[in-house]
């Protein structure tokens, strides 16, 4: 998307002038009415606050000097919990440096006296400032959409037998978001792990069909053709420069490590097994075991949480292992956001011939 600043014409906005002083309020209100802007007063910090959660400005022009609120902490406090930019403004500019007050984050500094051309030229200029911010934002959204579909539709290429997979793909990245702000990882980690994680097994595009849709019990070499698919995976997604690619090759390399170093394909155990990985492992399991596969019916919740609980520190990393049994209900809900399990009782209810060999091994 190409932005032209300059040609652009800007679009009338909503001003909140900030003083004590009826002249210069007086004035603002000719200036704006030049510029052919919105204009609301407010003769303290503590009316514009009020007005403020009230009603969106795109822009605040305070006075400094003011009774009871300075302009330095109302502009801390606009620029903390409102989404408006900030014009600092003061006659006294002694005790005050330039790039203090920009510092706070105000987009501009004023002197007063001052006239009307040079504030409409002063507010004309952090307006188109703020647009351009405004645009660049929504081109940037566009991207990411346009880049995470992609990697939806790549990964729903790799796995189009499974009828369940579109939401499948989806949940694996809400899991494994919700492990890892339990875990209090940064913000960027969980974003990129939400991004990441539904790629953990694009390395089954390359294992025959005859193999991923068997309904019996795999021998053998099936089971490692079917291993396979981590190695196929992590070199599908190899030497990429985006973040979110390398932390998807890191996972469908390692999401099927053990804790206790009986997983595929390195043998990995205990942390030596990426952050990333023992979290999707968990997550890919759950999945697994309560949902519906071309070789097996959804197991009932109670022996998901059984088998999740008994592969605690021998498949999965203990403390997610707690993160996952302790919020066990919240892992069902997001299951159930795609469609409703049935409900099947423990009766009589057996492993298929399947997951027997998949757990135990």
């Amino acid at each position: 998307m190409q932005i032209n600043s300059e040609n652009h014409p800007l679009r009338k906005a909503h001003i909140l002038i900030v003083d004590d002083d009826p002249t210069i309020l007086s004035l603002f209100k000719r200036a704006m009415k030049v510029a052919s802007h919105n204009c609301t007063v407010a003769h303290s910090g503590k009316s514009a606050l009020f007005m403020l959660s009230h009603t969106a400005f795109d822009l605040v022009i305070t006075d400094i000097n003011m009774p009871e609120m300075n302009g330095i902490e109302l502009a801390q406090k606009v620029l903390t919990h409102f989404s408006a930019d900030v014009i600092v403004m003061t006659g006294q500019a002694k005790g005050y440096q330039y790039d203090e007050i920009i510092s706070i984050g105000a987009s501009d500094f004023v002197e007063k006296p001052f006239s009307i051309q040079e504030i409409i030229l002063r507010i004309r200029r952090v307006l188109r400032e703020r647009r351009l911010k405004e645009e660049t934002k929504n081109a940037h959204e566009e991207l990411k959409e346009a880049y995470v579909d992609s990697i939806h539709r790549l990964v729903m290429a790799s796995e189009f037998k499974d009828e369940d997979t579109g939401d499948h793909i989806i949940r694996i990245g809400d899991y494994s978001s919700l492990i890892s702000r339990k875990l209090n990882q940064s913000d960027q980690f969980v974003e990129n792990i939400n991004y990441a994680s539904p790629m953990h097994d694009i390395g089954k595009i390359g294992i025959p069909d005859m193999i991923l849709l068997k309904p019996g019990k795999l021998t053998e070499k099936e089971f490692n053709i079917v291993k396979g698919h981590t190695l196929i995976g992590a070199k599908l997604l190899s030497q990429s420069k985006s973040r979110i690619l390398q932390l998807a090759m890191e996972i469908a390399l390692s999401h099927h490590e053990k804790f206790n170093g009986k997983g595929y394909p390195n043998g990995l155990s205990g942390e030596r097994i990426p952050l990333a990985g023992r979290i999707v492992a968990i997550a890919d399991t759950f999945d697994a075991l309560i949902s519906k596969r071309p070789y097996k019916d959804p197991y009932p919740p109670e022996m998901v949480y059984d088998i999740i609980k008994r592969e605690k520190g021998a498949h999965f990393d203990p403390d997610i292992t707690d993160i996952l049994l302790d919020n066990f209900e919240t892992f069902v809900d997001i299951r159930n956001e795609s469609e409703t399990l049935p409900v099947v009782g423990l009766e009589n209810f057996k492993l298929s011939e399947r997951d027997q060999i998949c757990i135990q091994t």
